[in-house]
């Protein structure tokens, strides 16, 4: 196969002994025809001419790989151009972020009726709170201010972890029945 294709006894001799002389005549035949493919592929020159440089660095360095069997020579190279083309799709894809995205952007930041509503949430709860006997407060505050799960509270009190549990269900219930009257 190698002798009805000219190029493939260059990639052989590259291959074999790193010939330059053999590069340079693969280079100039295939360089031109690599950067219009990849123009038509839609990059534009200056990109297409940097690719097509990088997909023959590839061809010289992977020359070895090559198979006569499974391709001609161009086949092969249009192929790497074709795939580089590809990986470089998928990086400037993945790199270019919308700017409108939601995610990306910051919380709104709250406006005064925001502000003095949820100053008056936290004085409601901190009055709901008060009505709660000492125990039950000091059972809420444990599992949210200090953030202590249901087992922390029921070692650091010695109280039974089923007690725990009841009691700030308990607890809870009184919180929701004073939170839910109106203000």
């Amino acid at each position: 196969m190698a002798g009805s294709d000219p190029y493939a006894v260059l990639i052989l001799a590259i291959a074999e002994r790193g010939d330059r002389a053999a590069f340079r005549q693969l280079f100039d035949h295939y360089a031109p025809r690599v950067k219009g493919y990849l123009a038509r592929l839609g990059l534009d020159q200056a990109r297409a001419e940097e690719l097509a440089q990088e997909v023959l660095v590839t061809v010289w360095r992977k020359a070895a790989s090559f198979d006569a069997r499974r391709a001609s020579v161009s086949t092969w190279i249009f192929r790497i151009a074709r795939n580089r083309r590809i990986d470089i799709y998928r990086r400037d894809r993945t790199a270019e972020l919308d700017a409108d995205e939601p995610a990306l952007q910051p919380p709104p930041m709250a406006g005064p009726h925001e502000e003095l509503d949820a100053g008056q949430q936290q004085r409601r709860i901190a009055a709901a709170l008060k009505t709660l006997p000492e125990e039950q407060r000091d059972l809420v505050r444990r599992a949210f201010y200090d953030d202590l799960s249901h087992s922390e509270i029921a070692e650091a009190t010695g109280l039974a972890l089923g007690t725990v549990k009841s009691r700030l269900r308990l607890a809870f219930g009184k919180l929701r029945a004073v939170l839910e009257e109106p203000a």
